[in-house]
């Protein structure tokens, strides 16, 4: 009998699997083969011992004892003139290795997506980072911009800051990021074109930053001053679009800048005059997107389009923040990655938010009264629906022994920023304002929000409860409403219930409006009465043959008959 019989004969009845034939196992399988033997009935090697003794002198004591670290290169050899090439095992299990430690890791960055409400939507998308010392390391972060986070305040990253960041330093994507109000999405969106544009190269402007107020251009200019300390970038505020300051916008003077900040009304005129090169811009970062955005008479959109022409460099990246920017992004954006933070449109819970009827236009005066008189806290912040009733209602606070300003359009440039300061140092304790100053603008420690007016939609309602209850402080928001706000009512309260707060049951009842109704809302402001305590008697008629239109504009009738010749 040969070898060849004796293994069919020791093999009998057994499946046959190549990774049990290693060296490692041939003496743990031998006793299996052993027993097996010796419970077999009728079987004619009954007594093993002579076959197990035959076996160890066919394979080598020292390859039992001692396996060769680079077995997989040998062949594997069972009996005499019987070998058997066994599989590359080593090269499986590291591709094996290798699968699981993919796994790993995307569990890892799932779990931690999750535990701070990130959410992502893309190709390619990196890791979030949960230090800056970790962001440093991995994107080459200069220790001065580190050093620049730090002073600013910023010990850990946001949870916009953990993704939008990795997606701007790494792989030129676009981006697209939504948070709630106060999360730093400002230093998002600093840091990375900070580093990226490493230092003053005097080639132009390299990065344009567009915002909807002159107040927010000037906040993301300070900031970025702060971010920037100490590598001497040439930032540049467009303040003014006349023809006299035509002179300073020459090629030549425009080239030792790096960063451009302004609102699109001020670059398109610029563009339109032949003033402004934006060829060069590798940078372009749309702050506010939703409010630039916007439909009707307000809306940006030929200007963004006329200013995106103009920047056509083929490695610019575009980074709008917030939403409502879908059909735009696809047409414009390439490589595109969405990253938002909670849910969209959702409330911070650091606010306390209150809903107060007052019954008419008169008791809104009234109730704010009455939370002077059981006294205030300032600094507080007063949300109208148009310039003529903030001038009505402060010309109505002056008499109530309280700090009080209004700021909107018509004030000038220096007014407005004198307002502003003022309110920053305390000198001003209610400010009064509207819908613009909502976006964006970040006061230190706001405690109370006055929504006198009733927001036009949900949005605008979580923009100005938002300049409260920012950077981890807490604060007060009251909404004043009439029978007249019923058509966002219903959407507002369940804001509030979902960031925790208690509102009747009733207004989670009430019908749904249609969205023709809400955007007619939108677009037009409703007519409201003054905010006066004069008598009626007293105040002010408008002229035979003209009208009061709905935010205080005088409208001249024609009455036919009456041509001059």
């Amino acid at each position: 009998m040969d070898s060849s019989d004796i293994f069919k004969k020791l093999t009998c009845g057994a499946s046959f699997n190549k990774s049990n034939f290693t060296l490692k196992k041939q003496k743990a399988t031998s006793w299996k083969i052993k027993e097996e033997i010796k419970n077999e009935p009728g079987n004619l090697y009954a007594d093993y011992d002579k076959v197990h003794d035959w076996l160890k002198a066919t394979v080598p004591e020292e390859d039992i004892k001692s396996e060769p670290e680079d077995e997989d290169d040998e062949a594997m050899n069972l009996l005499d003139n019987v070998t058997e090439s066994r599989p590359e095992r080593k090269k499986k299990d590291h591709q094996l290795s290798k699968k699981v430690k993919n796994l790993l890791a995307t569990e890892a960055v799932n779990r931690l997506r999750n535990r701070y409400k990130l959410s992502v939507n893309g190709t390619d998308i990196p890791a979030p980072i949960e230090t800056f010392d970790e962001m440093a390391q991995t994107y080459n972060l200069r220790m001065d911009i580190a050093n620049n986070l730090t002073i600013c305040g910023y010990t850990d990253p946001t949870p916009i800051q953990m993704q939008a960041m990795p997606v701007m330093l790494g792989k030129k994507h676009s981006l697209l990021a939504c948070a709630p109000t106060g999360s730093g999405k400002t230093a998002a969106f600093l840091v990375p074109i900070i580093r990226d544009l490493e230092g003053p190269k005097r080639e132009g402007f390299r990065a344009l930053i567009l915002c909807p107020t002159r107040e927010l251009a000037r906040q993301i200019l300070r900031e970025c001053s702060r971010l920037s300390e100490g590598i001497n970038f040439k930032l540049h505020l467009i303040t003014k679009t006349t023809q006299k300051v035509a002179e300073m916008y020459s090629p030549e003077k425009t080239k030792r800048f790096d960063i451009l900040i302004s609102t699109p009304n001020r670059v398109c005129f610029l563009l339109r005059e032949n003033l402004l090169d934006l060829s060069k811009v590798q940078w372009f970062v749309i702050d506010e997107a939703d409010k630039l955005f916007e439909e009707g008479k307000n809306s940006f959109r030929e200007q963004l389009d006329a200013i995106v022409a103009a920047c056509s460099n083929p490695q610019r990246r575009c980074h709008p923040h917030l939403p409502t920017v879908g059909k735009w992004t696809k047409n414009n954006l390439k490589d595109l990655i969405k990253v938002s933070v909670g849910v969209r449109n959702s409330a911070t819970d650091s606010v306390e938010q209150k809903l107060l009827f007052v019954g008419s236009e008169a008791g809104k005066l009234l109730a704010v009264r009455d939370i002077i008189k059981e006294g205030l806290q300032p600094p507080v912040l007063i949300f109208v629906q148009s310039k003529d009733r903030a001038q009505q209602l402060h010309g109505e606070l002056l008499y109530d022994g309280i700090n009080v300003e209004a700021i909107h359009a018509d004030r000038t440039q220096n007014e407005r920023d004198s307002i502003v300061r003022g309110f920053r140092e305390g000198k001003i304790w209610v400010l009064i304002c509207t819908e613009l100053m909502s976006r964006g603008i970040d006061f230190k420690g706001i405690n109370l929000i006055i929504n006198y007016d009733f927001p036009p939609s949900s949005i605008s309602y979580v923009h100005r409860i938002g300049r409260a209850g920012r950077a981890g402080r807490r604060g007060q928001a009251v909404t004043f409403f009439t029978s007249d706000d019923v058509v966002n009512l219903r959407s507002i309260a369940q804001i509030i219930r979902n960031s925790g707060g208690t509102v009747p049951e009733y207004m989670l009842a009430l019908k749904r409006r249609s969205k023709q109704v809400r955007r007619k809302l939108m677009k037009t402001a409703p007519k409201r009465e003054d905010i006066t305590t004069l008598p009626r008697f007293m105040q002010k008629k408008p002229r035979k043959g003209v009208k009061e239109g709905r935010v205080g504009k005088k409208i001249t009738k024609k009455t036919p008959g009456k041509n001059k010749s």
